[in-house]
């Protein structure tokens, strides 16, 4: 059972395999909102690549991407600047050499199997260093991937890594699995399901999700909203697109700030000359949590 093949078959894919789908209907009896969860993930990802190039971020590097599947990355960013750049991280093997076959004849997009908790060896690798440009901002995105990052693991320290190699202007994306509406039994279930795999299930609060935006100015949900993670239906949400609510799935966008204020940042997003990475802080400004 691989999480990248359940969330493909929530999603309606066909790259999956018997126990992947025993597995997904383990979690929809115990979730009945599972398969509307993951749909609410994948509606908020197009939304924020798409606020992305809004901002003039035109390259992404996204951890733990999963199988490919309608409305990935590239396909959102490609509809809206051809040029775009587009680097796919997992460390599930069926899932990288689907994704390679699938890419291979794509300009601007390259897939690289490593574990994004391996900062280094994601960064150093031929895949990032060839297609994205460092000198210029990036759209970092951690989307449902974040809850198969143990405690141990430090996923704020991993996610400070990639940071620091960062200009300011580039944007961190994270949406997170949540236990705070779920009963005891429910979270029992969940991480069972997973718990036997390489990617064990670890829930967050959503003020612990806020905690992982360290370092980046997390931004409004909303034009007028104050700075919170949310719900990721409730983050800029398209009006004409079909509303999926979902309670359990909690996200936002963070902006790495210039030191000099906003007028740097939007400057370096922009196309001004090229600067050294500032050091990394190690303060947070993500504090704010809608329930």
């Amino acid at each position: 059972m691989s999480a990248a093949r359940v969330y493909d078959y929530l999603l309606g894919g066909s790259t999956n395999f018997r126990p992947d789908r025993e597995a997904a209907a383990a979690l929809q009896r115990a979730l009945p909102s599972a398969q509307r969860d993951v749909w609410a993930n994948r509606s908020f990802l197009g939304r924020a690549v798409a606020y992305l190039l809004d901002q003039g971020v035109t390259q992404f590097l996204d951890l733990g991407s999963g199988l490919p599947t309608v409305g990935n990355v590239h396909e959102v960013a490609h509809a809206r600047d051809p040029g775009a750049r587009v680097v796919y991280v997992d460390c599930d093997p069926v899932a990288v050499e689907h994704a390679r076959d699938l890419l291979e004849d794509i300009d601007g997009v390259a897939v690289l199997e490593s574990d994004l908790r391996d900062v280094g060896e994601v960064l150093n690798s031929s895949e990032v260093r060839d297609l994205l440009d460092f000198s210029r901002p990036i759209g970092l995105l951690a989307v449902a991937v974040l809850h198969f990052v143990a405690r141990c693991d430090d996923p704020v320290s991993i996610l400070g890594g990639y940071a620091e190699a960062l200009v300011p202007g580039s944007h961190l994306v994270i949406s997170h699995a949540t236990g705070h509406t779920l009963d005891r039994d429910q979270v029992a279930t969940a991480a069972a399901v997973y718990a036997d795999t390489d990617t064990p299930l670890t829930l967050r609060t959503p003020m612990q999700v806020a905690e992982l935006f360290t370092g980046f100015t997390l931004l409004p949900p909303a034009d007028g909203a104050p700075a919170e993670v949310v719900p990721v239906s409730q983050w800029r949400p398209d009006p004409l697109e079909p509303e999926i609510q979902t309670r359990t799935v909690y996200g936002g966008v963070g902006l790495l700030p210039a030191p000099d204020g906003a007028a740097d940042v939007a400057s370096s997003v922009r196309g001004a000359a090229p600067r050294a990475m500032p050091p990394l802080t190690a303060t947070t400004s993500a504090t704010g949590v809608r329930l």
